[in-house]
């Protein structure tokens, strides 16, 4: 049961250095519970860091972080047991099978044979290993990729930490395992940490970007895409376009044009003027056109604009 408006994660002035390298550099971060939060950052932001601290793995060096309103660093038995967590790298006992390593860890916390009964199949083919009988030594990355989530809601997790849950997946267990993530929302709190940009923009409803130790921006996934600028139209002409951005520079409705690789990319704040006279002056000026693609700016633009200008 989650408390919608109130925070499951409260991070102020959290820093870690390890010997005298910085990982993390005084970030805040508030995740409200109920919500599908991801945790976006390139290889090395430290990410994985900041669930260590979270799960009570590692001790920060500075500032707080709170889950559920307990600090990390003094979380009651009773706080933790309503966690879930799956590590970027999952580890298990290679002589069990699945289903013998969700009832060791379910026991762990405390179910009974009658609830194990009943949750370790469910989970089981929820995971897609429903019938499985080889040993966790012989399964593939992907395989354990989806044990582990399976692991990590063993106990209906009021908190789920999810550190990269779909790196090792292939296309079809990457959707299935997105699939499960949305249908948590609303009933209990995802921290869904990535590097994968498509992952986060299809299931959380807010994100925060770390790069080098740092939250540049918390949001809402609507508000980054208007950040980038909402809608675009991306227009590719044969010949000289200058004189295409000459006639269409003055035009009320383009707040940005970039050109890529040849491409012109119109940002604009009134889609279909834009429709109408990107067309028109193409005409007017005989040029030949070869592509007129509408557009809507992705987490990626935000993602790019944002690490980039950190790293310049």
């Amino acid at each position: 049961m989650t408390t919608p408006g109130l925070a499951a994660i409260e991070i102020v002035g959290l820093g870690k250095v390890f010997g005298r390298q910085p990982a993390l550099d005084g970030i805040d971060l508030t995740v409200r519970e109920g919500s599908i939060f991801g945790f976006l950052g390139p290889n090395g932001a430290g990410k994985t860091t900041t669930l260590r601290i979270l799960t009570g793995l590692i001790r920060p060096t500075s500032g707080s972080a709170r889950l559920l309103g307990e600090d990390v660093t003094r979380a009651s038995a009773a706080v933790k047991s309503t966690v879930g967590f799956l590590p970027d790298v999952p580890a298990f006992y290679p002589w069990m099978t699945g289903a013998e390593f969700l009832q060791f860890a379910g026991r762990l916390f405390g179910l009974d044979d009658a609830a194990l009964a009943r949750t370790v199949p469910t989970l089981l083919d929820m995971a897609g290993l429903a019938g499985v009988s080889t040993r966790v030594g012989g399964f593939s990355r992907g395989m354990k990729q989806r044990l582990g989530i399976a692991q990590a809601l063993i106990n209906a997790p009021r908190l789920l930490l999810l550190d990269e849950p779909t790196s090792a997946l292939d296309p079809i267990g990457r959707k299935e395992v997105l699939d499960l993530i949305g249908s948590l929302k609303g009933r209990t709190t995802v921290f869904f940490s990535s590097h994968i940009l498509s992952d986060i923009e299809r299931v959380c409803d807010e994100v925060a970007i770390l790069n080098q130790g740092r939250v540049v921006t918390q949001a809402g996934i609507d508000q980054l895409k208007a950040r980038a600028g909402g809608d675009f139209i991306a227009v590719e002409v044969i010949g000289d376009a200058t004189p295409l951005l000459d006639a269409l520079k003055q035009e009320r409705w383009l707040s940005r044009v970039e050109r890529v690789d040849g491409v012109l990319r119109f940002t604009v704040t009134d889609l279909a003027s834009a429709q109408r006279a990107i067309p028109r002056a193409i005409a007017a000026l005989g040029l030949e056109l070869k592509r007129f693609e509408r557009g809507e700016a992705s987490l990626e633009d935000v993602f790019v604009e944002l690490v980039g200008a950190a790293r310049s």
